[in-house]
């Protein structure tokens, strides 16, 4: 309706029987709607009860480790964090360092390193490795996932079938017909001649 004086604004929200509502009183001149009051209200109540309903419970979770942790447990808390991160919270990882162990801060900030990369599908670093007092602190916040996003686990690629053994047919042997092996056989059972007499002796 463009700029025009307050009294012009309230008579013609009267005249609609609406109400003159500032929405934006730092503007210059400040912005104001006509409309039901009333209503504008329910509905802006009604948008935060659902907005309350779907809104999640966020904690800032933390997990503590210490220098010189073995394989066993850095797995185990991984595994945590990442349970903490699947639900939706933000987890500050946390190494502690007793006596001696503030001289070597590269053990805790390789531990970080390894945590962060095992995650790097699950979390994003939110705040690098940071010494604060006796403890380096990481703070990891989740990945929002994509709709139709695959799980890690189903994209791992399934084991190949091993290939059968080919057969290779062998050429069946060849008979020999039947009348010659019955000449041969004829051949061998055939008695032979009895030599004749010799003759008698002259008289």
């Amino acid at each position: 309706m463009g700029v025009m004086p307050t009294d012009d604004a309230i008579k013609m929200a009267l005249e609609r029987d609406l109400d003159l509502v500032e929405v934006a009183s730092t503007a210059d001149p400040p912005v104001v709607r006509v409309l039901d009051y009333g209503k504008f209200r329910y509905e802006q109540a009604k948008k935060e009860r659902e907005a309350r309903k779907t809104q999640k419970n966020l904690e800032l979770r933390e997990v503590r480790m210490r220098p010189r942790i073995d394989k066993h447990d850095i797995e185990f808390k991984t595994r945590m964090v990442r349970k903490f991160l699947t639900e939706g919270h933000k987890v500050r990882i946390f190494v502690l360092f007793r006596g001696r162990e503030i001289t070597h801060p590269e053990l805790a900030m390789g531990l970080m390193r390894r945590v962060a990369e095992d995650l790097q599908e699950e979390a994003k670093l939110e705040k690098a490795p940071a010494m604060e007092g006796r403890t380096m602190t990481m703070v990891l916040a989740p990945v929002a996932k994509k709709p139709g996003a695959t799980p890690a686990a189903a994209r791992e690629p399934k084991p190949e079938a091993e290939p059968k053994p080919e057969v290779k047919a062998e050429p069946e042997a060849k008979q020999e017909p039947e009348a010659k092996l019955e000449t041969e056989t004829k051949q061998e059972t055939e008695p032979e001649p009895e030599p004749e007499e010799k003759a008698s002796a002259k008289a």
